[in-house]
């Protein structure tokens, strides 16, 4: 057996969560490979909206484990507060829920560091969710870290007090921050407590087990391409690889195990934060699509800059990860425009551009755009795509045609009961 691959090709909150939950039942084990509590995976079913952070978006469903694996960074805080919310759903989170061993904690200094260097940064800054992942990650690259498999080692104290040691040096140095570390640390161990009532296991041995016992696996990645630290809009990216390569790194998958590659986009553009975002809409089209799509930070509440949807960088977010098939989000909130634009390309210093580009951030870049025509009505009550509109059935033939991947799966709501195969 493979892995199959879920994850986002834009500047994440394309709606991973919701789409996984739909796949749920064709899986075994959902593993999140990536990222920590700065996701937000939403779903909605029943009448009830969940988001969640840390925790795998296959939890409601029975008879399915799911893992957060060694890529994942955990804040015990955030991740018993989840654990809070689904109580009562009746989830037998023992036998359902793994934690691997290997999976780095975010400390309350952590926190702090992140705090402490945007505001630093002053009109420099990143856009930073401050749930301190850039830090945990840092220290993981430095060698300093303490993972999840730590807190059940006589010494865990020890570990814990030499790296606060070290973040508290650094913190001297922020002169005009101020802070209360021992007020954090009480509801920090209070959630590490919860966490050793959790299973944890060696994840890399778990997974690849399971598919030599025929398992079938969904690796559910956070955040989306453009926020990658390699292959992103850099300095402005997350701190992890949010792309197919860090199933592998994140999860302990051989490359040879990747099987399909399922890239989750929508219909338009968003993102949350400071970085370049070519098609950016800052006029009246812009809000409308804020408002009509509820654009707003699922982790934050900021809200989202929005704009048409950019086919440059769609394609580069397709090569990247060898996506095989798509799924269109959110088709229905463009439902309120008579036309819509694509962009088809760059011009930069007069001349037609492609490829994405190596840094955008400091390019004078006008995409050039190419209307279609729009929908202009309801989808929300859609039971199947071959009911649908003519020109949301247009729009699809003309992505599939220009990203020459099969667009698979058309969502026209957040329930996972608007969700339509193509």
């Amino acid at each position: 057996m493979k892995v199959d691959v879920l994850l986002g090709l834009q500047w994440g909150d394309e709606g991973k969560g919701k789409i996984v939950d739909v796949l749920t039942p064709s899986y075994d084990i959902i593993a999140r490979f990536q990222g920590g509590p700065n996701a937000g995976h939403t779903l909605e079913f029943e009448g009830i909206k969940h988001v969640l952070h840390t925790i795998p978006s296959g939890i409601f469903h029975p008879n399915v484990i799911n893992l957060v694996g060694n890529g994942v960074v955990i804040d015990p805080v955030v991740f018993s507060a989840e654990l809070d919310k689904l109580k009562p759903f009746g989830i037998d989170f023992s036998s359902r829920l793994l934690l691997s061993k290997k999976a780095h904690l975010i400390l309350p200094t952590h926190k702090l560091l992140d705090a402490a260097s945007e505001q630093a940064k002053g009109k420099n800054k990143i856009g930073s969710t401050l749930k301190g992942i850039g830090p945990t990650y840092m220290d993981k690259t430095g060698r300093n870290g303490l993972r999840v498999g730590d807190i059940f080692s006589p010494n865990f104290m020890e570990k814990y007090q030499a790296l606060v040691e070290k973040h508290e040096g650094i913190l001297v140095h922020h002169t005009d921050f101020t802070y209360d570390l021992a007020a954090l640390e009480q509801p920090w161990f209070a959630a590490i407590e919860v966490l050793k009532t959790l299973q944890a296991v060696d994840s890399e041995h778990y997974l690849n087990q399971a598919l030599q016992n025929g398992k079938k696996v969904l690796a559910e990645g956070a955040q989306g391409t453009m926020l990658d630290i390699d292959f992103g809009t850099y300095p402005f990216v997350t701190s992890s690889n949010t792309v197919t390569a860090g199933t592998c790194t994140g999860l302990g998958i051989a490359p040879t195990k990747i099987g399909s590659v399922i890239g989750i986009f929508k219909a338009y553009c968003t993102r949350v934060g400071s970085g370049p975002f070519p098609t950016e809409l800052n006029d009246a089209t812009g809000e409308l699509i804020r408002k009509e799509g509820n654009e707003f930070g699922a982790t934050t509440g900021r809200p989202r800059r929005c704009g048409w949807l950019d086919l440059v960088q769609l394609r580069y977010a397709i090569m990247v990860n060898g996506v095989t098939e798509l799924s269109m989000m959110k088709s229905d909130v463009l439902g309120i425009f008579e036309h819509i634009n694509v962009c088809t390309h760059y011009l930069i210093n007069g001349e037609k551009v492609t490829d994405f580009p190596y840094d955008v951030t400091d390019l004078e870049i006008e995409p050039v755009y190419e209307q279609l025509e729009g929908w202009h009505c309801d989808l929300t009550e859609l039971e199947d795509f071959e009911s649908a509109p003519a020109p949301l059935k247009n729009y699809v033939t003309y992505l599939q045609a220009q990203l020459n991947v099969p667009i698979r799966v058309i969502s026209v709501g957040p329930d996972r009961k608007q969700t339509l195969q193509n």
